[in-house]
């Protein structure tokens, strides 16, 4: 069920009988029809054991069960939104930014580390997004926020992509990540610009970017 941008804050899905999605508690604005809401205990298709690694780092986000006939408008805290169609691959994101999604994609969770080793985890704290990332992976569509809008940048084995990690949102597709430092000897007399660390994505895919270096 593809998302439809009503403006740059908010998106309105349609609800079927016998299809499901999910979404962040509160994101829902309005709606039409004949639609539950109900709280999701296994946080997806990925099941209880996908959620282990997030409740331990406390990283796991609430998540909505929405059910019915109708129509439904999404949106949270005023942040931009933009959404993903996936035709059988996968896509990385924080919980926290995840608006919504379709039941269909199946959701997981990754450790930092299994990208980038020690740097992946280094990343993870160094951009303040945690240990753990959340995985969605199938056909459907997927809604996600972020801070004055959002570029997406093809990522090809020829070019790689270099990302301020403050900046990063998600990623797509077959793309490696690691953080590599950019110190030279104006950082160390304090000169630099501040972007001491850059997120470099390799492979072949998408990689999301936000015109903010702001948290949610």
């Amino acid at each position: 069920m593809p998302f439809t941008r009503i403006n740059s804050k908010m998106v309105e899905a349609q609800v079927h009988p016998g299809q499901r999605m999910f979404s962040q508690r509160g994101a829902m604005l309005a709606y039409r029809g004949r639609v539950t809401f109900t709280p999701s205990i296994t946080g997806g298709q990925g099941g209880v054991m996908s959620m282990i690694g997030r409740r331990v780092a406390n990283e796991a986000t609430p998540l909505m069960v929405v059910e019915g006939e109708g129509t439904v408008m999404f949106g949270h805290g005023g942040h931009h939104i933009h959404t993903a169609d996936l035709t059988g691959e996968t896509l990385y994101v924080e919980s926290d930014r995840l608006l919504a999604f379709d039941g269909s994609l199946r959701q997981g969770t990754m450790f930092m580390g299994s990208q980038g080793g020690v740097m992946g985890v280094i990343r993870g704290q160094a951009t303040g997004q945690g240990l753990f990332t959340t995985t969605l992976q199938g056909v459907g569509s997927a809604a996600f926020l972020a801070h004055g809008g959002v570029i997406e940048l093809p990522v090809t084995p020829q070019r790689p992509v270099h990302v301020d990690p403050q900046a990063y949102v998600a990623h797509r597709g077959e793309v490696r990540n690691r953080l590599t430092a950019a110190l030279g000897w104006r950082e160390m007399v304090g000169r630099g610009s501040g972007e001491a660390f850059q997120l470099e994505l390799s492979g072949q895919g998408t990689v999301y970017v936000q015109a903010s270096e702001e948290k949610l």
